[in-house]
Protein backbone atom coordinates (compact mmCIF):
# COMPACT_ATOMS: atom_id res chain seq x y z
CA UNK A 1 0.00 0.00 0.00
CA UNK A 2 1.46 3.60 -0.73
CA UNK A 3 0.96 6.41 1.50
CA UNK A 4 -1.23 8.49 0.02
CA UNK A 5 -4.03 7.84 1.58
CA UNK A 6 -5.22 8.71 5.16
CA UNK A 7 -8.24 7.89 7.48
CA UNK A 8 -10.28 5.09 7.64
CA UNK A 9 -13.94 5.89 8.19
CA UNK A 10 -13.70 9.26 6.76
CA UNK A 11 -11.07 8.53 4.26
CA UNK A 12 -9.27 11.10 2.08
CA UNK A 13 -6.88 10.24 -1.22
CA UNK A 14 -4.67 13.04 -2.38
CA UNK A 15 -2.71 13.16 -5.83
CA UNK A 16 -1.04 16.05 -7.55
CA UNK A 17 2.69 17.66 -7.72
CA UNK A 18 4.10 21.58 -7.12
CA UNK A 19 4.24 22.30 -10.32
CA UNK A 20 2.25 19.97 -12.39
CA UNK A 21 -1.31 20.91 -13.77
CA UNK A 22 -3.18 20.50 -10.32
CA UNK A 23 -3.58 19.32 -6.43
CA UNK A 24 -6.65 17.37 -5.79
CA UNK A 25 -8.46 15.07 -3.10
CA UNK A 26 -10.79 12.33 -3.15
CA UNK A 27 -12.96 11.92 0.22
CA UNK A 28 -14.88 8.89 0.77
CA UNK A 29 -16.94 8.44 3.75
CA UNK A 30 -18.78 12.08 4.10
CA UNK A 31 -22.72 10.98 5.50
CA UNK A 32 -25.03 12.29 3.04
CA UNK A 33 -26.98 15.42 4.42
CA UNK A 34 -24.09 17.47 5.50
CA UNK A 35 -24.65 21.25 4.62
CA UNK A 36 -21.43 22.24 2.69
CA UNK A 37 -20.25 25.31 2.89
CA UNK A 38 -18.34 25.88 -0.25
CA UNK A 39 -17.30 29.78 0.68
CA UNK A 40 -15.95 28.25 3.82
CA UNK A 41 -14.07 25.57 2.07
CA UNK A 42 -12.48 28.99 0.03
CA UNK A 43 -12.18 30.90 2.93
CA UNK A 44 -9.53 27.56 4.50
CA UNK A 45 -7.94 27.48 1.29
CA UNK A 46 -7.36 31.34 1.72
CA UNK A 47 -5.89 31.12 4.87
CA UNK A 48 -3.00 28.75 3.61
CA UNK A 49 -2.57 29.82 -0.07
CA UNK A 50 0.91 31.75 -0.77
CA UNK A 51 1.43 35.57 -1.35
CA UNK A 52 -0.64 36.62 1.94
CA UNK A 53 1.65 39.13 3.18
CA UNK A 54 5.38 40.22 3.11
CA UNK A 55 6.42 36.98 5.10
CA UNK A 56 5.38 34.05 3.11
CA UNK A 57 6.81 33.35 -0.38
CA UNK A 58 5.89 35.49 -3.26
CA UNK A 59 4.38 32.68 -5.24
CA UNK A 60 0.93 33.95 -6.82
CA UNK A 61 -1.91 31.60 -6.90
CA UNK A 62 -5.61 32.36 -6.12
CA UNK A 63 -6.08 28.35 -5.07
CA UNK A 64 -9.74 28.10 -6.37
CA UNK A 65 -11.51 25.42 -5.26
CA UNK A 66 -13.22 23.16 -7.79
CA UNK A 67 -15.63 20.51 -6.86
CA UNK A 68 -16.21 17.78 -9.07
CA UNK A 69 -18.12 15.15 -7.43
CA UNK A 70 -20.15 14.44 -4.42
CA UNK A 71 -22.08 17.83 -3.60
CA UNK A 72 -25.55 18.82 -4.63
CA UNK A 73 -27.38 21.91 -4.08
CA UNK A 74 -24.62 22.54 -0.76
CA UNK A 75 -25.20 19.50 0.44
CA UNK A 76 -22.76 16.21 0.37
CA UNK A 77 -24.41 13.51 -1.18
CA UNK A 78 -22.43 10.44 0.54
CA UNK A 79 -20.60 9.62 -2.52
CA UNK A 80 -16.69 10.25 -3.03
CA UNK A 81 -16.57 13.89 -2.64
CA UNK A 82 -13.64 15.14 -5.72
CA UNK A 83 -11.69 18.88 -5.63
CA UNK A 84 -9.19 19.93 -7.02
CA UNK A 85 -6.98 23.08 -6.79
CA UNK A 86 -5.75 23.88 -10.18
CA UNK A 87 -1.58 25.34 -10.36
CA UNK A 88 -1.63 28.68 -12.17
CA UNK A 89 1.65 30.36 -11.42
CA UNK A 90 3.85 27.42 -11.44
CA UNK A 91 7.40 28.15 -12.68
CA UNK A 92 9.10 24.91 -13.41
CA UNK A 93 12.07 26.96 -14.83
CA UNK A 94 12.87 28.19 -11.77
CA UNK A 95 14.67 24.81 -10.74
CA UNK A 96 16.36 24.09 -13.77
CA UNK A 97 19.50 24.74 -11.79
CA UNK A 98 18.44 22.09 -9.78
CA UNK A 99 17.77 19.12 -12.18
CA UNK A 100 20.57 17.09 -10.98
CA UNK A 101 21.45 18.52 -7.85
CA UNK A 102 20.35 16.71 -4.31
CA UNK A 103 19.29 20.23 -2.46
CA UNK A 104 20.45 20.08 1.68
CA UNK A 105 18.23 18.72 3.77
CA UNK A 106 15.32 18.25 1.37
CA UNK A 107 13.51 15.29 0.18
CA UNK A 108 15.66 15.29 -3.33
CA UNK A 109 17.94 12.63 -2.69
CA UNK A 110 15.14 10.16 -0.60
CA UNK A 111 12.66 10.57 -3.23
CA UNK A 112 15.46 9.56 -6.12
CA UNK A 113 16.73 6.59 -3.95
CA UNK A 114 12.98 5.56 -3.34
CA UNK A 115 11.35 5.97 -6.96
CA UNK A 116 14.90 6.11 -9.52
CA UNK A 117 13.49 9.49 -10.22
CA UNK A 118 12.70 13.19 -8.49
CA UNK A 119 10.63 15.73 -9.55
CA UNK A 120 13.13 18.76 -9.52
CA UNK A 121 10.06 21.36 -10.21
CA UNK A 122 9.92 22.53 -6.65
CA UNK A 123 9.76 18.92 -4.63
CA UNK A 124 6.75 17.77 -6.98
CA UNK A 125 5.05 15.84 -4.88
CA UNK A 126 7.05 16.09 -1.62
CA UNK A 127 6.19 19.96 -2.01
CA UNK A 128 4.15 21.70 0.65
CA UNK A 129 2.07 22.62 -2.50
CA UNK A 130 0.54 19.32 -1.25
CA UNK A 131 -1.40 20.17 1.74
CA UNK A 132 -4.00 22.10 -0.37
CA UNK A 133 -5.56 19.25 -0.44
CA UNK A 134 -5.49 18.60 3.14
CA UNK A 135 -6.55 21.70 4.11
CA UNK A 136 -9.51 21.48 1.60
CA UNK A 137 -11.22 17.66 3.22
CA UNK A 138 -10.66 19.19 6.46
CA UNK A 139 -12.54 22.04 6.24
CA UNK A 140 -15.26 19.65 4.84
CA UNK A 141 -14.22 17.85 8.34
CA UNK A 142 -14.61 20.97 10.16
CA UNK A 143 -17.78 21.16 8.95
CA UNK A 144 -18.91 17.87 10.10
CA UNK A 145 -17.72 18.28 13.59
CA UNK A 146 -19.56 21.69 13.50
CA UNK A 147 -22.56 19.83 13.51
CA UNK A 148 -21.80 17.94 16.77
CA UNK A 149 -20.53 21.29 18.05
CA UNK A 150 -17.00 20.16 18.14
CA UNK A 151 -14.57 22.80 17.88
CA UNK A 152 -10.97 23.55 17.24
CA UNK A 153 -8.38 26.17 16.80
CA UNK A 154 -5.26 26.47 16.30
CA UNK A 155 -1.77 29.90 16.63
CA UNK A 156 1.32 30.32 16.29
CA UNK A 157 2.79 29.99 19.91
CA UNK A 158 6.41 30.09 18.85
CA UNK A 159 8.90 31.40 16.37
CA UNK A 160 12.72 30.81 16.82
CA UNK A 161 12.98 32.07 20.42
CA UNK A 162 10.14 34.42 20.43
CA UNK A 163 7.53 32.18 22.71
CA UNK A 164 3.73 33.13 23.55
CA UNK A 165 3.99 31.73 27.24
CA UNK A 166 -0.44 32.24 27.72
CA UNK A 167 -1.51 28.72 28.71
CA UNK A 168 -3.88 27.39 25.87
CA UNK A 169 -6.90 27.55 27.66
CA UNK A 170 -6.50 31.40 28.09
CA UNK A 171 -5.73 31.49 24.04
CA UNK A 172 -8.43 34.08 22.70
CA UNK A 173 -9.56 32.00 19.83
CA UNK A 174 -10.54 35.32 18.04
CA UNK A 175 -7.40 37.07 18.19
CA UNK A 176 -5.74 34.66 15.53
CA UNK A 177 -6.63 36.39 12.71
CA UNK A 178 -5.66 39.74 13.71
CA UNK A 179 -1.84 39.60 12.60
CA UNK A 180 0.12 37.91 9.38
CA UNK A 181 1.97 35.51 11.57
CA UNK A 182 -1.15 34.26 13.14
CA UNK A 183 -0.34 34.52 17.06
CA UNK A 184 -3.12 35.84 19.28
CA UNK A 185 -1.35 38.29 21.20
CA UNK A 186 0.01 41.39 19.58
CA UNK A 187 2.88 42.13 21.11
CA UNK A 188 4.66 38.69 20.81
CA UNK A 189 3.68 38.46 17.15
CA UNK A 190 4.83 41.87 16.24
CA UNK A 191 8.32 40.17 18.04
CA UNK A 192 7.65 37.13 15.68
CA UNK A 193 7.44 39.31 12.41
CA UNK A 194 10.25 40.82 13.61
CA UNK A 195 12.50 38.06 13.66
CA UNK A 196 11.11 36.63 10.17
CA UNK A 197 11.93 40.05 8.43
CA UNK A 198 15.20 40.01 9.90
CA UNK A 199 15.84 36.30 8.62
CA UNK A 200 14.44 37.01 5.22
CA UNK A 201 16.99 39.75 4.83
CA UNK A 202 19.95 37.69 5.87
CA UNK A 203 18.87 34.94 3.12
CA UNK A 204 17.85 32.69 6.01
CA UNK A 205 14.63 31.06 7.71
CA UNK A 206 13.20 30.30 11.13
CA UNK A 207 11.24 27.33 12.34
CA UNK A 208 8.76 27.67 15.47
CA UNK A 209 5.60 26.01 17.06
CA UNK A 210 1.93 26.00 16.76
CA UNK A 211 -0.40 24.83 19.47
CA UNK A 212 -4.04 23.46 19.00
CA UNK A 213 -7.06 23.17 21.10
CA UNK A 214 -9.92 20.68 20.12
CA UNK A 215 -12.99 21.54 22.27
CA UNK A 216 -16.83 20.34 23.16
CA UNK A 217 -14.98 16.55 21.94
CA UNK A 218 -17.46 13.90 23.40
CA UNK A 219 -15.64 11.22 25.65
CA UNK A 220 -15.19 7.95 24.40
CA UNK A 221 -13.62 8.50 21.29
CA UNK A 222 -10.30 6.59 19.92
CA UNK A 223 -9.82 2.79 18.92
CA UNK A 224 -6.49 1.05 20.60
CA UNK A 225 -4.66 -0.28 20.77
CA UNK A 226 -2.91 0.87 17.68
CA UNK A 227 -5.13 3.69 16.71
CA UNK A 228 -5.12 5.62 20.25
CA UNK A 229 -6.62 8.77 19.50
CA UNK A 230 -3.13 10.65 20.47
CA UNK A 231 -1.21 8.32 18.05
CA UNK A 232 -3.22 8.96 15.01
CA UNK A 233 -3.10 13.13 15.39
CA UNK A 234 0.98 12.70 15.63
CA UNK A 235 0.41 10.65 12.82
CA UNK A 236 -1.41 13.66 11.02
CA UNK A 237 1.19 15.97 12.21
CA UNK A 238 4.34 14.32 11.56
CA UNK A 239 3.01 13.65 7.73
CA UNK A 240 2.93 17.49 7.26
CA UNK A 241 5.95 19.13 5.70
CA UNK A 242 8.63 20.35 7.87
CA UNK A 243 7.24 18.86 11.45
CA UNK A 244 9.97 17.79 13.48
CA UNK A 245 7.99 17.07 16.75
CA UNK A 246 4.68 16.12 18.11
CA UNK A 247 3.54 16.28 22.15
CA UNK A 248 -0.24 16.21 23.18
CA UNK A 249 -1.13 17.28 27.06
CA UNK A 250 2.04 17.52 29.35
CA UNK A 251 3.93 16.47 26.84
CA UNK A 252 7.76 16.22 27.79
CA UNK A 253 7.02 18.45 30.51
CA UNK A 254 5.83 15.27 32.28
CA UNK A 255 9.02 13.52 33.45
CA UNK A 256 9.21 16.70 35.78
CA UNK A 257 6.05 15.60 37.13
CA UNK A 258 5.37 12.88 39.96
CA UNK A 259 2.72 10.35 39.51
CA UNK A 260 0.78 12.31 42.44
CA UNK A 261 1.11 15.89 40.40
CA UNK A 262 0.32 14.25 37.23
CA UNK A 263 -2.68 12.65 38.00
CA UNK A 264 -6.22 14.36 36.93
CA UNK A 265 -8.87 13.32 39.38
CA UNK A 266 -12.26 13.43 38.41
CA UNK A 267 -14.84 15.38 39.79
CA UNK A 268 -18.94 16.25 38.52
CA UNK A 269 -19.78 19.76 38.33
CA UNK A 270 -23.46 20.03 37.18
CA UNK A 271 -23.82 16.68 36.06
CA UNK A 272 -20.96 16.41 34.11
CA UNK A 273 -17.56 14.58 34.88
CA UNK A 274 -14.60 16.40 34.23
CA UNK A 275 -11.31 16.45 35.59
CA UNK A 276 -9.48 18.67 38.14
CA UNK A 277 -6.47 19.19 36.03
CA UNK A 278 -5.86 18.39 31.90
CA UNK A 279 -2.24 16.64 32.10
CA UNK A 280 -3.41 14.01 29.92
CA UNK A 281 -4.58 16.38 27.12
CA UNK A 282 -8.27 15.13 26.86
CA UNK A 283 -7.38 11.79 26.21
CA UNK A 284 -6.55 8.71 28.57
CA UNK A 285 -5.94 5.35 27.50
CA UNK A 286 -5.80 6.33 23.65
CA UNK A 287 -9.40 7.88 24.27
CA UNK A 288 -10.47 10.87 24.17
CA UNK A 289 -12.25 11.98 28.40
CA UNK A 290 -14.74 14.71 27.49
CA UNK A 291 -11.98 17.28 28.51
CA UNK A 292 -10.44 19.86 25.90
CA UNK A 293 -7.53 18.19 23.58
CA UNK A 294 -4.46 20.30 23.08
CA UNK A 295 -0.91 19.53 21.11
CA UNK A 296 2.23 21.27 19.95
CA UNK A 297 3.68 20.67 16.52
CA UNK A 298 7.45 21.79 15.92
CA UNK A 299 8.25 23.07 12.47
CA UNK A 300 11.88 23.01 11.64
CA UNK A 301 13.29 26.27 9.47
CA UNK A 302 12.65 26.01 5.93
CA UNK A 303 15.10 24.08 4.40
CA UNK A 304 15.95 26.44 1.14
CA UNK A 305 18.14 29.55 1.77
CA UNK A 306 18.30 32.56 -0.14
CA UNK A 307 22.41 32.30 0.07
CA UNK A 308 24.88 29.39 -2.22
CA UNK A 309 25.26 26.32 -0.84
CA UNK A 310 27.46 23.17 -1.19
CA UNK A 311 26.22 19.65 -2.13
CA UNK A 312 26.22 17.12 -4.79
CA UNK A 313 24.65 16.11 -7.68
CA UNK A 314 23.24 12.76 -9.38
CA UNK A 315 27.29 11.65 -10.08
CA UNK A 316 28.52 11.91 -6.89
CA UNK A 317 30.57 15.20 -7.51
CA UNK A 318 30.35 17.86 -5.61
CA UNK A 319 28.83 20.85 -6.62
CA UNK A 320 27.20 24.67 -5.60
CA UNK A 321 23.68 25.36 -5.78
CA UNK A 322 22.54 28.94 -5.58
CA UNK A 323 19.91 30.13 -3.36
CA UNK A 324 16.91 31.54 -5.54
CA UNK A 325 13.59 31.35 -6.12
CA UNK A 326 9.71 31.71 -4.34
CA UNK A 327 9.75 30.32 -0.58
CA UNK A 328 8.69 30.98 2.94
CA UNK A 329 10.97 32.54 5.43
CA UNK A 330 8.49 30.74 8.42
CA UNK A 331 6.02 27.95 6.97
CA UNK A 332 4.63 28.17 10.57
CA UNK A 333 1.88 31.38 9.89
CA UNK A 334 0.66 29.80 6.34
CA UNK A 335 1.02 25.95 8.58
CA UNK A 336 -1.66 27.13 11.18
CA UNK A 337 -4.63 25.88 8.94
CA UNK A 338 -3.01 22.93 7.65
CA UNK A 339 -2.90 21.61 11.41
CA UNK A 340 -6.17 22.59 11.85
CA UNK A 341 -7.42 20.37 8.97
CA UNK A 342 -5.39 17.14 9.83
CA UNK A 343 -6.91 17.33 13.69
CA UNK A 344 -9.87 17.57 12.09
CA UNK A 345 -9.80 15.23 9.88
CA UNK A 346 -8.27 12.72 12.61
CA UNK A 347 -11.14 13.78 15.14
CA UNK A 348 -14.21 13.00 12.00
CA UNK A 349 -12.53 10.19 11.52
CA UNK A 350 -12.87 8.83 14.49
CA UNK A 351 -16.15 10.09 15.70
CA UNK A 352 -17.70 8.28 12.53
CA UNK A 353 -15.62 4.87 13.64
CA UNK A 354 -16.83 5.12 16.71
CA UNK A 355 -21.07 5.15 15.55
CA UNK A 356 -19.70 1.57 14.46
CA UNK A 357 -18.63 0.59 18.48
CA UNK A 358 -21.76 -0.05 20.20
CA UNK A 359 -25.44 -0.21 20.09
Amino acid sequence: MKGNTFGKAFKISTFGESHGKAIGVVIDGCPAGLEIDTQFIQDELNRRKPGQSKITTSRNESDEIEILSGISNNTSLGTPIAMIVRNKDAKAKDYDHIKDAYRPSHADYTYDQKYGIKDHRGGGRSSARETIARVASGAIAKLLLQHYGIKLFAYTSQVYDVSLNTPPELVDSSAVEDNVVRCPDKETASQMIQAIEQAKKEGNTLGGKITCIITNCPAGIGEPVFDKLQADLAKAMLSINAVKGFEYGSGFNTIELTGKEHNDEFESKDGQVKTKTNHSGGIQGGISNGMPIYFNVAFKAVSTLMQDQTTINKDGKTVVIEGKGRHDPCVVPRAVPIVEAMAALVIADHLLRQKTTKL
